[in-house]
């Protein structure tokens, strides 16, 4: 999953970056709401922890511009405001949950599962299912009924992301867009490594799984008959 921090008090937000990351999730972070705005008509997020109280624009008026264009985008707002005034305004201007600060570590975690969870994206136990294949992406551990292997965080955001767009074909620059950001001097390359380290390792597990190319599109992720 990739998530979008937007956080003025950059301690915490750096701190933040750091308990996501060593959960094995990928985490960009801004520091004003103008900023955040920006990121967040990306499209590229699966996931968005908003402050309120933001300088340049607040948290509620980019929660507001985000929905009007469309992007559905999960968002759990983060703030010192506890009031039950002030949760209904940020949950009635498209928040899908609220958590007042401080908060445990432990708490926002589970927060972010419970998200992925509603989305229908990820079990329980963190992990995605296709085929005969299962990704747990907290583990790293990719595997059918008999093999496991493991792999990369960034063959994980990959395959996450081709299991999540089964069946539809994926562009290049979607991947990069998703698993690099959208500003990312990323080449084309880069991409196709990655594809073959993930062929390699679904040929390992001979799994009935497979990622094939899309001429003049991208790449897709199928079961073979």
């Amino acid at each position: 999953m990739r998530l979008l921090i937007v956080e003025d008090e950059i301690h915490l937000a750096e701190a933040l970056v750091q308990i996501l990351r060593k959960n094995n999730y990928t985490v960009d972070a801004s520091y004003d709401g103008e900023a955040g705005l920006d990121n967040a008509l990306s499209n590229i997020y699966d996931l968005i922890l908003l402050d309120i109280m933001l300088p340049k624009m607040d948290g509620i008026s980019l929660l507001k511009a985000i929905r009007k264009e469309g992007i559905a985008t999960p968002v759990i707002l983060l703030t010192a405001k506890g009031e039950i005034s002030d949760k209904v305004i940020g949950l009635d201007s498209g928040a899908d949950d609220y958590l007042a600060k401080p908060f445990a570590t432990e708490e926002l975690l589970a927060r972010i599962r419970a998200m992925s969870r509603r989305k229908g994206e990820v079990l329980p136990d963190n992990t995605l299912k296709f085929g005969d294949i299962e990704l747990n992406t907290s583990t790293l551990k990719l595997c059918t009924d008999s093999k496991d292997v493991k792999i990369t965080l960034k063959e994980s955001e990959l395959l996450e992301f081709l299991i999540l767009r089964k069946n539809t074909a994926t562009s290049k620059e979607s991947i990069i867009e998703k698993l690099w950001g959208f500003d990312a001097e990323v080449e084309h390359n880069h991409v196709e490594v990655y594809i073959s380290f993930l062929r390699k390792k679904l040929t390992f597990l001979h799994s009935k799984v497979g990622i094939n190319t899309v001429r003049g599109v991208g790449y897709i992720l199928e079961v073979q008959s």
